[in-house]
């Protein structure tokens, strides 16, 4: 549970590549996230070019932090491999989540850039990397190491007035 309570968006990087080792790390873990009936519809973009990211971060407004990002991951459903087409957006949650705590447990900072159901961020992201019509693009998470050291410590969340406890009586 620690690694929850540590997870942070990271939106400042240092001018520092990401290991291909830590890059795979990250893929695994999106890829052990529950899907709805074992569908597994997503496929991952993984983007380290600069002029892609910075073209990224120029074409949507939530995005601006990315041209400083040495990775991008852009989280995509594929759309042929629905098997439970209505839960595919949960899949892909449990996906990007998954990742972005892999990546806290290895000091690598993130931050989830909405994407999906925004019909013009959708497209945006279509269009600079060439997307075929199968490719949905549902997230994009920007990854570095963080600028500030300070990054990765706890903030307690917890508030009881936002629980309905339909318990005992």
């Amino acid at each position: 549970m620690d690694i929850i309570n540590i997870r942070r968006s990271v939106r400042k990087y240092q001018d520092k590549a990401i290991e291909k080792e830590k890059i795979e790390l990250i893929l695994r873990a999106a890829m052990q996230a529950p899907s709805a009936r074992n569908q597994q519809a997503w496929r991952f973009l993984v983007c380290t070019q600069k002029n892609k990211n910075f073209e990224l971060s120029e074409a949507t407004p939530n995005m601006k932090f990315l041209k400083n990002a040495p990775l991008v991951i852009v989280f995509l459903t594929s759309l042929c491999d629905l098997t439970v087409p209505n839960m595919y957006c949960q899949d892909l949650s449990a996906s990007v989540e998954n990742a972005m705590l892999e990546a806290a447990s290895l000091k690598i900072g993130s931050c989830w850039c909405g994407t999906y159901p925004n019909k013009e961020r959708m497209e945006n992201v279509r269009n600079i990397f060439s997307l075929d019509d199968n490719l949905e693009p549902f997230a994009v998470v920007g990854f570095g190491y963080p600028l500030e050291d300070d990054t990765f410590k706890f903030i307690d969340r917890y508030d009881e007035n936002k629980i309905i406890n339909v318990g005992e009586e």
